[in-house]
């Protein structure tokens, strides 16, 4: 395993095990469409947008087309920053309840690994720029 899919994997299981603590704390109250549906709605069809999501972090994250696969992996790296930026942004909201260590170190965590898998492969294509 290469160090960038290594760093990739670890992102991801972050941001995966972030979306079981964003059903405990009801992040769908944060979202703008699902935050004006009612709790039994809401939920449903926040746990149910996962299932196209995870299928295309499973699908094109391990694409046979290694072109598909390396974007994929850069671009979902760098969802992990954006979507750390946006828990940042939301942290004084009422209907926040991302903190103490474990739900900040998920988040903040794969913002970290996706940081350093962007910084990686720009070094490793720089390299063979070369």
């Amino acid at each position: 395993m290469t160090k960038l899919t290594f760093i990739y994997y670890l992102g991801l299981s972050l941001l995966f095990t972030h979306e079981l603590d964003a059903v405990r704390h009801a992040e769908w109250q944060l979202l703008y469409v699902l935050r004006s549906m009612s709790e039994s709605a809401a939920y449903p069809l926040f746990a149910a947008l996962h299932v196209p999501l995870f299928f295309a972090f499973f699908w094109l994250g391990h694409h046979a087309n290694r072109r598909v696969q390396g974007i994929f992996r850069a671009l979902a790296s760098g969802f992990f920053v954006i979507h750390a930026a946006l828990h940042f942004r939301l942290s004084g909201a009422a209907s926040y309840h991302f903190e103490g260590v474990l739900s900040e170190t998920l988040i903040y965590g794969a913002a970290a690994a996706g940081l350093a898998y962007l910084l990686l492969a720009a070094k490793g294509l720089a390299k063979s720029a070369v």
